[in-house]
């Protein structure tokens, strides 16, 4: 789930140097390989992360690597819902691995309501247009284009390079391949630390580069459900005791309500870079707002860009509404999902405290129908970890600015984090200012925003590998 900084035109006063051009004649087959991921449909409901899975093995397996360096797995009971883990092997055994992590999967996209049919990778005015064209394809097909070049330039780097490809980032409830590695290979995908998703880089409405991003922390995703039950009856005696009415007024209660500001060292880090780049009303209420968190007329300047407004506290927002079972039948049961994204250093039993004591009706039940992940600390942001950033961005694009970033979302980095390996988001992709409509219609980024991904990420894992 990507956070995509809404700027304001107006706000855009950093303009960036050229695009980086791409660093190799394999580009064509990059394309191939975004293609051929893209094209294979990975949604829930009918999609096969196995067989994308499987297409990419096959190129790996072209390139040269070895059966036993290819490691197919398929969770027991999700025959479609399986994965990727390929191994470069180090020089050094005693140096642990680099490991690029991707989710193959994708959220439902649905053909009669986009302008294209999202399952096709199309190239049209600058851009490219799919399902997972960004979020987050782009970057798994550069993992295992990575791959391939480096196997080709015969690389030995110091430490091992591997690649994870795994399903069911997109979708709570259902089985989540980062997880189930951490969980029951925990040894196949040991490494020092890890790259993911998490953040990009952030373009003006020109399209100029205004910040690269680097996810420093990330919210927990947690479902709650609110329930009303009774006996029901006939609708021509209506009663007031409706479940129906019972659970409007407690999603209502929750929908006016706003947790309080937070800050760590995260949104922090972000705000303080921000404000060096946007100035003005906006700059001077960051400031602001790191001084004192309870500046109530910062914060309401803030809370107009929906990023920022999600990046200071805990949110909560009702998703799915289910009632009834007649049209002429009073309701026996009503429920809501509300999709909480809980701030660093929260907890889940306080977040369902809070829900309950909003809803405000004994006859109103909140419960966690699963719990997604651990809340845990984020990865430590050292020197070893930033420096190799900043020199490769520098070279790329002089004079963008690094910053750090919360995510308001939530990454497979919940999975890597409490497993012992460090997870990091970093891309390199530049998105515009409306986040090129991921999870939504018609979803794109642009065409030299993901060359310059490629070249910025190649160079990158090249860097920690210690090449």
């Amino acid at each position: 789930m990507k956070h995509i900084l809404g700027l304001l035109a107006a706000s855009a006063l950093m303009a960036s140097s050229a695009y980086a051009a791409p660093d190799d004649a394999g580009l064509a087959r990059f394309r191939d390989t975004y293609k051929e991921l893209v094209e294979t449909n990975t949604t829930l409901s009918a999609g096969d992360c196995t067989l994308a899975a499987q297409r990419m093995a096959a190129r790996l397996k072209a390139a040269g690597y070895p059966d036993a360096d290819l490691h197919l797995f398929v969770p027991e009971g999700h025959p479609k819902e399986g994965g990727l883990v390929a191994v470069l092997h180090g020089t050094d055994p005693n140096a642990k691995a680099i490991l690029m992590l991707a989710h193959i999967d994708v959220v439902e996209a649905k053909r009669a309501d986009w302008t294209r049919d999202p399952f096709k990778l199309i190239e049209e005015d600058g851009y490219f247009y799919a399902r997972g064209a960004s979020d987050m394809k782009a970057q798994a097909a550069i993992w295992v284009d990575n791959m391939v070049r480096y196997r080709e330039e015969g690389l030995r780097p110091r430490s091992s390079i591997k690649l994870a490809l795994t399903c069911g980032e997109e979708t709570n409830g259902s089985l989540n391949g980062a997880g189930w590695l951490a969980r029951h290979e925990r040894d196949l995908i040991d490494a020092r630390m890890a790259l993911t998703e998490g953040v990009n880089g952030v373009l003006d409405a020109q399209g100029r580069h205004i910040a690269l991003e680097v996810l420093a922390a990330e919210k927990t995703s947690q479902n709650f459900v609110l329930e009303s039950t009774n006996s029901g009856g006939h609708s021509s005696r209506p009663v007031a005791d409706n479940a129906i009415y019972h659970l409007i007024r407690a999603v209502d209660h929750i929908s006016h309500y706003e947790f309080p500001v937070q800050l760590d060292d995260a949104n922090r880090g972000y705000f303080s870079g921000m404000a060096n780049i946007v100035g003005g009303e906006q700059a001077a209420a960051m400031r602001a707002v790191l001084t004192d968190p309870k500046d109530m007329a910062a914060v309401a300047i803030l809370d107009r860009n929906v990023d920022w407004h999600a990046m200071l506290r805990t949110t909560c927002v009702a998703t799915v509404l289910e009632a009834g079972h007649a049209t002429n039948a009073l309701p026996q049961r009503a429920r809501a999902n509300i999709n909480c994204r809980i701030f660093p250093g929260d907890s889940i039993a306080s977040v369902q405290a809070k829900l309950k004591a909003l809803a405000d009706d004994p006859g109103v039940s909140v419960s966690i129908p699963e719990v997604r992940g651990p809340i845990t600390a984020p990865a430590p942001l050292t020197p070893a970890i930033m420096d190799p950033i900043r020199t490769v961005a520098a070279k790329l694009w002089p004079g963008v600015p690094v910053i750090v970033a919360l995510e308001p979302g939530a990454t497979d980095a919940q999975f890597m984090n409490p497993a012992g390996i460090p997870t990091y988001g970093v891309d390199g992709i530049f998105v515009d200012p409306d986040g090129g409509h991921i999870h939504g219609l018609n979803e794109r980024v642009r065409v030299q925003s993901v060359y310059d991904g490629r070249t910025f990420l190649y160079r990158l894992v090249k860097l920690y590998a210690g090449t």
